[in-house]
């Protein structure tokens, strides 16, 4: 009993210590902290390369909420966590300019058209191959209508068996891209004439023989007729004929 009473003392002797030792532990721990999200805390954040999604979209996605805007936390988050996928993007670049200042490098799949397939929009590159389903349709991205498909394979090229009509299908969005036109919708005729729906303009290319020709015009064309509302006749353009005709609608 003696012996048992002189233990019970020795630890409530000892027991002030191992307080003191303990709220000295937790207070380094509360001063870590402290330190981390004041000394770390994002302050700016720079977005770049982005079209498709605004600014804050790209925050959102890859800083996320207010426990994310930390540098060391961000860090520490990708080292452990790969970065999830993002629609309509090839990969992300985060770096790290201070303790309060991240710069984000979005690198955007270079979309050319795309296709309706089940309901899905097919998003297919300049050469043809699929890169993206979504059942949103992107306003800047031209949608190809008049072409039936039976089936569709991610990153492969859109099934289209017929090789001279697949090479149409190709030369016409590359020239959009190239002199930068903005085209609603592309539609292909059971004929497989061309016609481009700009804004309330109808334009009517015929079975596309004379395409970069048309194409390459077209710019030209139609901020000439800025604000009006027809159907613009190109079948029979060609540089030498310059035959162009635009009927308002009344």
């Amino acid at each position: 009993m003696k012996k048992a009473a002189q233990e019970e003392s020795s630890i409530q002797k000892k027991s002030p210590k191992g307080w003191i030792i303990a709220g000295c532990l937790l207070a380094l721990l509360l001063a870590g902290m402290m330190i981390i999200l004041t000394q770390f805390n994002i302050e700016t954040i720079q977005v770049t390369g982005n079209v498709h999604y605004t600014d804050e979209e790209i925050i959102q996605m890859v800083v996320g909420d207010e426990y994310g805007k930390n540098t060391l936390f961000l860090y520490l988050r990708y080292k452990l966590q790969p970065m999830e996928e993002i629609p309509f993007v090839e990969k992300v670049d985060v770096e790290y300019i201070s303790n309060h200042v991240v710069t984000i490098t979005v690198y955007e799949k270079a979309l050319a058209g795309c296709v309706q397939f089940m309901n899905e929009y097919m998003y297919f590159d300049k050469d043809g191959i699929v890169l993206e389903s979504s059942s949103e349709k992107m306003p800047d991205i031209p949608c190809i209508t008049g072409i039936r498909f039976d089936t569709m394979v991610m990153y492969e090229p859109l099934p289209i068996e017929d090789k001279d009509f697949f090479y149409t299908v190709l030369t016409l969005t590359q020239l959009l891209q190239k002199y930068d036109l903005q085209i609603d919708d592309i539609r292909f005729t059971a004929q497989n004439e061309i016609i481009l729906y700009h804004g309330d303009v109808k334009v009517l290319l015929g079975d596309g023989s004379n395409i970069e020709e048309q194409i390459s015009e077209l710019g030209n064309i139609l901020q000439s007729i800025e604000g009006k509302s027809g159907t613009l006749y190109m079948k029979d353009y060609t540089i030498e004929k310059g035959d162009v005709v635009f009927r308002e609608n009344n």
